[in-house]
């Protein structure tokens, strides 16, 4: 079980912020259009490991308790080489204005592995000619674009096929 804690990130335009990088969860890696965000480690809150992500993948420091309550969730397995894996996605909401990725903090297979920083806006992400992750983005980031946040977590669907 992988857990993991990520960022949707909203500019003052209802704009995500995701990077496009490699999804090496396939036996033949392609792109896709992630957010920011990664592993929770051993003792770490979910808040914790998505404001240690902000600052290692863009630069952002803010505190963990910035981020308020997980907005969303998305949890599924999948097989590679064989092996089975499983992972539970956290999301946390964070609106941000004049935001500049710095990507100094990545580790070098972080670097490698990211193409580009991009805004997106909801009708954008709703016709991506590639994968947006987490599988229904893009009617979440309307909701929140506006102004309606969550009661209860939203439980998005899988983005990988479970094989």
């Amino acid at each position: 079980m992988r857990e993991t804690a990520r960022v949707l990130l909203l500019d003052g335009a209802d704009r995500i912020l995701l990077y496009r990088g490699l999804l090496l969860q396939v036996d033949e890696p392609s792109y896709a259009w992630f957010t920011p965000g990664g592993g929770i480690d051993p003792g770490e809150s979910p808040s914790e490991a998505a404001a240690r992500e902000l600052r290692e993948e863009l630069g952002h420091v803010v505190p963990p308790g910035a981020l308020g309550l997980v907005v969303a969730t998305s949890e599924g397995g999948w097989t590679v080489g064989g092996r089975r894996h499983h992972a539970r996605d956290h999301y946390f909401l964070l609106r941000v204005d004049g935001l500049e990725v710095d990507d100094s903090g990545m580790d070098d297979d972080e670097r490698a592995s990211t193409d580009r920083f991009q805004w997106w806006t909801a009708a954008e992400l709703a016709r991506a000619d590639e994968p947006v992750v987490p599988s229904g983005l893009a009617p979440l980031v309307e909701r929140l674009a506006a102004g309606d946040r969550p009661a209860a977590p939203i439980v998005l669907p899988w983005h990988l096929l479970s094989g």
